[in-house]
């Protein structure tokens, strides 16, 4: 933080704001719309994110090496837009994001695995219009880890909706960007004031080797992803 920042989260410390709510004991990974839309800085909604994407990997391969559960998001439209609400008319730029094409894909640096699944949705917000929230609390997650793009937008809105439904909420500073850093210093500011933990990498490393094996959660959270997943497969065929 600069001076300002400083004085002004101290200011808000004195207000009863910027509390910690820490960490539960069943988390998941929420990877937040790395998706080739927004990770590829040549179209029209992307920013260069390869340090973020690169922090991610790290805890992506913690919460691997856990048998800890994760989840990724992507913003996905039918191709005639009917989908899109009066977010594609305030962001015009969100039409690239069709059904079937590359740039609703995860980027191929992250590469989802069989048990890994990717939950499509029209909003800024991962729980907004989805059965996310639905899902962990029938899985007992309590903590949600979240990384991803952007800042301002999706983690932000994704954050708000998983303090509101409960969860303890940290969000990786190092593992989160934004296509200009003013808006991405910001929200992160105003995400620790009032609405979810950030953290660094380094917190989220350690806090996931503190509960990887406890209470045999991680192995029954992999197996529910792994069923969810196949009920998900079989609809769809």
């Amino acid at each position: 933080m600069d001076d300002s920042q400083r004085r002004t989260y101290d200011d808000y410390r004195k207000k009863g704001l910027a509390a910690r709510c820490g960490f539960g004991a069943r988390p998941v990974l929420l990877i937040v719309d790395f998706i080739n839309g927004f990770t590829d800085p040549s179209t029209p909604l992307g920013g260069v994110l390869g340090h973020e994407i690169h922090e991610t990997g790290k805890i992506l391969d913690a919460f691997r090496g856990a048998g800890l559960p994760v989840i990724y998001t992507t913003v996905a439209y039918r191709p005639d837009l009917r989908d899109a609400g009066m977010w594609l008319r305030k962001v015009p730029s969100l039409e690239i994001l069709k059904q079937g094409t590359p740039m609703v894909e995860v980027d191929a640096r992250l590469r989802p695995q069989a048990n890994e699944t990717v939950i499509e949705k029209k909003q800024a917000s991962a729980f907004f219009g989805t059965d996310l929230d639905g899902f962990l609390k029938s899985r007992g997650v309590d903590t949600v880890v979240m990384t991803g793009c952007t800042t301002s937008g999706c983690i932000r809105a994704s954050a708000i909706d998983s303090m509101q439904y409960g969860y303890h909420t940290a969000v990786v500073a190092d593992a989160v960007g934004d296509r200009a850093q003013g808006p991405h210093e910001a929200n992160l500011f105003d995400i620790d004031a009032k609405y979810g933990d950030v953290i660094s990498t380094r917190e989220a490393l350690d806090y996931v080797a503190s509960v990887g094996g406890s209470g045999g959660f991680a192995g029954q959270a992999a197996e529910s992803f792994r069923q969810w997943w196949n009920q998900d497969a079989r609809a769809e065929g």
